[in-house]
Order: structure tokens, then C-alpha cells, then sequence
């Protein structure tokens, strides 16, 4: 079954446990293991934790999902283009992408982004969109293989 969503969210703190909560509860009723729910909630919540904090003069930003039979992929994107766009992309392309000082308050998503997900890409333009893609496993055996079954894909939008 592919399902896929897209929110558009006022660039505000509390709008990052929306997300959770409304990504945890679709992820969960697709049989999604709690371990790859788990990841997912976290690698967005940073994702968009960034929207909202670096998002600067863009009132609101974006979040869109597509979760297919074996792979979730999220876009979270603001509109515009990122301060410093060379400095951003090559802390996502890296290697190694260097952690802050033990006292700073900030600066591990893109690590945590990186290690909780299979890929994570950047694309500056025309929009700073985050791009994370998970391969996914279910727990639930009624959900194994609908796509193989030929049952409908399910379209969801939130505004």
C-alpha cells in the first residue's frame, strides 16, 4: 500500500509534535516495527526542529511523506534558500560530519538525521528541502505484501 501526505505548518515550536503525532499514528497503522517508527519520528522531529529554528523570515514550512510497501520516504522543505547553501549541503555530504562541543546546545541533527536514516539529502533550491528515506520492515502480517496483492493505493492530504 502506498500512502502519502503533505502538511503545511506555521513555523512554530509546537508544530514539530504535530508531525510526530500525526506521522507516529500513520506509520503505526501501517504495521510499521517500533523500531523503525521510532527512528522516523526522531530523524523528522530534527528535521523539522531545523525548519523551525533556522526557517528565519518564512512563516511556515512543509512536511510530505510517501511510505510504500518497503520504504518511507519525507521531504521537509521551507521555502527559500538556506544562509551559507556550500557549508550546509557539504555537512550532509560528508563523510563525517563533525560534531559540536560537549557545552553546545546544538548542532547533532544532521548526525542523528544521518545515522537514524538510510538517506538523508539536501536540495537548496528552489526550496531548502531535507530529504530522508527509510527502508522499512512491518510487524503486522496483514499488511506484508498488499501492494503485491493489488490492493489501491491510499492518498492522504492534511491541511
Amino acid at each position: 500500500m502506498d500512502t502519502v501526505f503533505s502538511i503545511s505548518l506555521p513555523r512554530q515550536a509546537y508544530t514539530v509534535a504535530v508531525v510526530r503525532d500525526v506521522l507516529g499514528a500513520l506509520l503505526r497503522r501501517s504495521g510499521l516495527c517500533a523500531g523503525c517508527v521510532d527512528d522516523i519520528l526522531l530523524a523528522a522531529s530534527e528535521a523539522c526542529s531545523n525548519a523551525v529554528e533556522h526557517g528565519e523570515r518564512y512563516p511556515d514550512y512543509e512536511v510530505g511523506v510517501e511510505l510504500a510497501a518497503n520504504w518511507c520516504e519525507l521531504q521537509i522543505s521551507q521555502p527559500g534558500k538556506a544562509p551559507d547553501t556550500g557549508a550546509l549541503v557539504q555537512r550532509f555530504a560528508s563523510e563525517h560530519t563533525p560534531l559540536p562541543g560537549l557545552t553546545s546546545e546544538s548542532g547533532r541533527g544532521i548526525s542523528l538525521m544521518r545515522h537514524l536514516m538510510d538517506e538523508v539529502d539536501l536540495h537548496p533550491e528552489p526550496r531548502t528541502t531535507v530529504i530522508l528515506r527509510k527502508r522499512v520492515t512491518t510487524c503486522d502480517p496483514a499488511h506484508r505484501g498488499a501492494s503485491e496483492r493489488g490492493q489501491p493505493s491510499t492518498r492522504f492530504a492534511l491541511l
